[in-house]
Formats: structure tokens, sequence, C-alpha cells
């Protein structure tokens, strides 16, 4: 095997679970769950670490529903103001006390746009093909090395954690080896369970908004839910929630007793409101994830001794380091619009039922969205949309439902896989095998939409295909006969987002 940052993809691709094991996973009812800390601890072991290695990145813990990665960003970017690389070198211009600086800023979130290599970042940059590359690999030969002294065979799947298991201990690594000492902690699904949460003493923990999302593992019911996410608390660390529902709040907040922590609500900043701050990301429900973050972040400030820093707990007004940092967050695939010829791409990775409303929202905000009084358009408007594994049908209704509230239609609805392109395939950072194939080769679910949506909307041209460079190329073509600019929203999916970027960023399939 090369050595190369596609070897580590191709390699790293191999440990995706298969669309039988996901199947499985979801009728276990959850009780696979179970297993899954104490495996994590053996596959960190078996790589040469314990959990409380990874104190001294100096944790951060997020979990959540709805703004996880937005949250997340936010609050790396404030952070990333407080290091040596910000300018701010001395006490004297800095908010912090001599005796401690951030000087690397991990963030670790998932899943990844274009590149795998996203997901571990430091100071808000990814690590670079051969940093990542490094570290695969590094981890990669000390599994080996473990599997031949047990006197297993280094080829054999079980050597290996599975994919995002990977990861997570190849973050931390790679963090430990740079230097990192702030580490931003996204969990990847629930938190009590999470591959994560073999964290045991992160210095803040932040719950973002709830709602109901892998039901499968983690229950139907916003309280079942509550639960699992709260699970990331841990005795001695500071923890906030972003407002949720009372009966969620209950649970957390029953759970923190139970750890002996207090929980705070993050809510009701002055400063955080449209129009007194711009934030980096656009929409309006940015504001919530804003609010905890900037908790979350001034909290670990103070925790780390930065004189200065504001407490939130007193609502003080926020410090010039902390407003930049909320202005220059940059997070790709959320409420992001991209401009080309005539197309002006609004992209937006909601794949939930409340963050579908939020998108809706946000896409008949904007000025030239709405449909004429007549209930037609002066141009045309056009949905790529899909979803490939949640219930898509419902989703689709939702965004209509959200689009017909706020006055806005579109005059054409594409419905296509998240293929790559046509000739190549998936872009191998893209790669999925844990959904249905022969779904996916049969255009069941693209089908299974295009229905719902004629019956929804029919005036709406509907059309399916197989892949994002087929639709992109649909949009194009669409675009290229008329005079006006053509408004395109694409959502439902991250994936179906990440693999539009790629298209749009390739030179070959450019216009």
């Amino acid at each position: 095997m090369g050595r190369t940052y596609n070897d580590a993809i191709t390699a790293l691709n191999s440990l995706q679970s298969n669309y039988s094991i996901v199947q499985k996973i979801r009728k276990s009812g959850g009780r696979m769950n179970e297993t899954a800390l104490n495996e994590m601890v053996e596959w960190c072991e078996k790589i040469g670490y314990k959990p409380s290695d990874f104190n001294k990145l100096n944790l951060i813990h997020i979990a959540g529903t709805k703004g996880k990665g937005s949250t997340c960003a936010f609050i790396s970017s404030i952070l990333s103001q407080y290091t040596p690389a910000s300018g701010r070198q001395t006490s004297q211009n800095s908010n912090l006390s001599p005796n401690y600086k951030v000087s690397k800023v991990g963030l670790y979130t998932s899943p990844h746009l274009r590149f795998v290599r996203e997901r571990i970042q430091i100071n808000n940059t990814p690590l670079s093909e051969e940093q990542f590359a490094r570290y695969f690999f590094e981890i990669w030969d000390r599994l080996e090395d473990t599997a031949r002294k047990a006197g297993m065979d280094p080829a054999d799947p079980a050597t290996k954690p599975i994919y995002f298991r990977y990861l997570t201990l190849m973050a931390w690594h790679a963090y430990l080896r740079e230097g990192v000492d702030a580490a931003i902690i996204e969990c990847g699904i629930g938190g009590e369970y999470d591959s994560t949460n073999i964290l045991d003493s992160p210095i803040v923990t932040g719950i973002t908004s709830l709602g109901i999302d892998h039901v499968e593992l983690l229950g139907n019911s916003i309280e079942q839910i509550a639960w699992h996410k709260a699970g990331i608390m841990k005795p001695g660390s500071i923890a906030y929630t972003a407002p949720q529902p009372e009966s969620a709040l209950e649970v957390i907040r029953k759970r923190g007793k139970e750890r002996g922590v207090d929980v705070h609500v993050a809510t009701g900043h002055p400063d955080l409101k449209p129009g007194n701050i711009r934030l980096g990301l656009s929409g309006d429900f940015q504001y919530k994830n804003a609010e905890l973050a900037v908790a979350v972040a001034t909290s670990f400030l103070r925790a780390r001794g930065a004189e200065g820093a504001p407490s939130y707990a007193d609502k003080e007004p926020l410090a010039a380091p902390i407003i930049r940092g909320l202005e220059n967050t940059r997070l790709g695939g959320r409420c992001e619009i991209r401009k080309e010829t005539n197309i002006t791409w609004h992209i937006d990775g909601g794949h939930t039922l409340d963050s579908i409303e939020a998108t809706g929202r946000w896409f008949s905000s904007q000025p030239y969205t709405h449909s004429s009084p007549a209930g037609g358009h002066d141009k045309p408007q056009v949905l790529v949309f899909n979803q490939q594994s949640r219930d898509s049908s419902a989703l689709a209704k939702a965004l209509h439902d959200t689009l017909s509230a706020g006055n806005c239609s579109f005059t054409h609805a594409v419905f296509c896989t998240n293929i790559t392109y046509k000739e190549a395939g998936y872009q191998p950072d893209l790669v999925s095998i844990n959904t249905n194939a022969t779904d996916v080769e049969k255009l069941s679910v693209q089908n299974t939409l295009a229905e719902t949506w004629r019956n929804l909307s029919p005036n709406t041209t509907v059309v399916v295909k197989g892949t994002i460079e087929e639709a992109v190329q649909y949009v194009r073509s669409l675009a290229s006969r008329q005079d006006d600019t053509v408004s395109a929203l694409v959502t439902g999916s991250l994936h179906l987002v990440g693999g539009l970027i790629e298209v749009l960023e390739t030179k070959t399939t450019q216009q």
C-alpha cells in the first residue's frame, strides 16, 4: 500500500459500515450502544493511549441535533482570536493573562463537504494532505502492530475500527502531535454512547437545539434524545445548553444533577441579536447557535485563566475579539450563496424536519425568491434535493409547506442521488457505501420524491437525475436559455451539498 493522501482515503473508505451493517445497528434498537464506549476505549489502548491522555488538549465537547457544526465553528473562530497567530501577542494588547495563551485550536466535526481532512482542523484550517496521510498511517501502523502481537492477521477487517471511530482517534492523535491546546469536539450521533464520549474531563460542554433524529439509536421522543445528548456532561465541567422544550430541559438538568454539574441555559445576551452583530454565517437562527458558542467560549477562556474575558453569566458587553470571531466565522454548505454567470446557488445541508424548515425560511427571505402575485415567476426557481437515508418525502413536504407559507415556490425541481459524477462516480472523499446500493441504482428514492413533489406542486416541472453533475448540468442548461438570473436551492443532505460544491469547483464541469 502506498502512503499518499489518496492511499489514506482508499484505506479509510474500506472501514465504512456497509448498508447491511447499518440496518443491523438500526434494528438493534440501540442495544449496540451499550458496548460502544468499552470498544472505543479498547481501540484507544491499541494505539497506545488512554482516554485521560486527551485531557491535555483542553477539551470542549458539543452535542445536539441542530446547529452543532455551526456552534463549533463559532467557538473555534472565537478562540482563534486569542492565539498568537491572531496578532494579539502580548498581555498588553490581549485579553489573556501572561501565563496562558491558546496557541492552537483544534476543531473536529462531521461530516465533511468535499474533503475528509476538513473534519480535522487546526486554527480553522484543515490538515494538509501530507499531515492527514502521515497521521492516518501512524494510527494504521500501530493497529497492525497490535494485531501482529495478538497473533492476528493485520489484513483482517476486525483489526481496525470503523470509519468514524478511526477518524476520531486519528484527530486526537494529530492534535497531540501538533501541540493543540484547545480542542472542540463535535459528537457524531447522540452523546452518551457516542465514540467521542470516552473523553472524561472536558472543560466545557454544550448542547445545541434538540429535535427528533436518529430515532433507531436515540429514541423517538425529545426526552429520550435529551437523555442521550446530556451524557456528555462530566463532573467538574461547565455545562451550557441552548434553550430547549421544558420537558427536554428537565431531563438535561436531572442528568446534570446526577453528575454534580450545574446546567446553564445560553440565552438573552443583549448583543446577540440581528442588527447588533453581523454573524459570519447567514440565517437568523444562527444567533441561537452564536449565543451558545459565546457562552461556551467565554467560560472556557475564563477557566483557562484569560484575564478580561467577559463573563457570559453577567451578560457583559462582548469583547472585540469575540465579536471578530463571530463575524469571521465561515462554514461551507450552511445558508451559503454562490454565484456563477446567471445562476445564484443557495446551498444548505438541512436534513432534519426542523432544519429543513429553517432552510425554507432562509431561502424565502431572499428578496428575489418570491412568487409573483399571479402565482407564476418572472424567472425560473429550481430546487435540487436529495435525502437518501431519512424519511425523504416528509422532509420534502416540510420544505414545501415552509416555502408556501413564505409565498415561495419552484418552477423546476430536480431530484438526484449523491453520486458525484456521471462517468467517474463518487469523488473518492465522497464515497458512501452505507446506503442501499440497489435503491441508488434504481433511483427509487428520487422517483418517490418526484411523485411526492408533483402531488404537492402540480405546476412544477419535475425531473430525476442519476448524479449531482447531471443535476448541475440541468440547471445550467435552463439558465443558458434565460436572460435573468436563475435562483437554485440545493438542500436535504450535507452529502448532496458537498458533492454539489465539488462539481461547482471542478474546472472540467464549470460553465
